[in-house]
């Protein structure tokens, strides 16, 4: 089993508010219980490690819409491997991860006071801590929604989830400034390695922060269809 996706599964998880993870002989099952994502499957192998007969053993055996399937390897090649009915997500995200503490420290001067002064000009960032969750949001001098995230701490790594930023507040550093924050409240409660699975948009602004790419993820869904 790979640590890092174990340490992704585990962080999402808590994240999300979905249940807690069935260890399988090739990964792992969890029930997200939403309409549309009802429950996931997630290989726990990466790359090179990721087997053919694995895939379609586990796609194979869904037959119930809404069930998604992750895969840490190329679209490319997980999508020929699936069976009819599965729509393959176009654009692969990316397992990464980043030692926290760089990034909690990183432009941060000295602490709150710094991160005060980072925030732009008539913007508010704001968080708040509840259910193993951190999450930040950063409104508009109108009071309006401009960025947001949240992480999940679960011992030595955590999570990072949800990464947003409004279309209209984007390129003034707003990304950067909600990852440093969940970072240092990572740390704060004892984490030491970030996890997430970023889309392509992302991937520049995480790998800005010393993010490193793992693997990239196949993200798949029943349709039946």
């Amino acid at each position: 089993m790979n640590e890092l996706v174990r340490a992704w599964v585990d962080g999402w998880v808590v994240s999300r508010g979905a249940a807690p993870p069935l260890v399988e002989p090739w990964g792992y099952t969890v029930d997200v219980g939403q309409p549309e994502h009802i429950t996931r499957h997630v290989l726990a192998a990466t790359n090179d490690r990721v087997e053919r007969a694995a895939v379609r053993k586990v796609a194979g055996a869904v037959t119930g819409a809404g069930v998604w399937l992750k895969v840490f390897a190329d679209p490319a090649v997980v999508g020929p491997w699936l069976g009819e009915g599965w729509w393959v997500d176009p654009e692969p995200a990316h397992l990464m991860s980043v030692s926290l503490m760089p990034v909690s420290l990183r432009g941060a001067g000295a602490g709150a006071a710094a991160a005060d002064r980072a925030v732009p000009e008539g913007y508010r960032l704001r968080g708040w801590s509840r259910g193993g969750v951190t999450r930040v949001i950063v409104t508009a001098p109108d009071g309006s929604w401009a960025a947001r995230g949240q992480i999940a701490p679960t011992g030595a790594t955590a999570v990072v989830d949800q990464i947003e930023t409004s279309p209209a507040h984007r390129r003034r550093g707003l990304g950067t400034l909600v990852l440093r924050a969940l970072a240092r409240a990572a740390v704060d409660q004892g984490a030491e390695t970030g996890v997430l699975a970023g889309t392509p948009d992302g991937r520049a602004l995480y790998e800005s922060l010393g993010w490193t790419v793992a693997a990239p993820l196949t993200s798949a869904k029943f349709t039946g269809a």
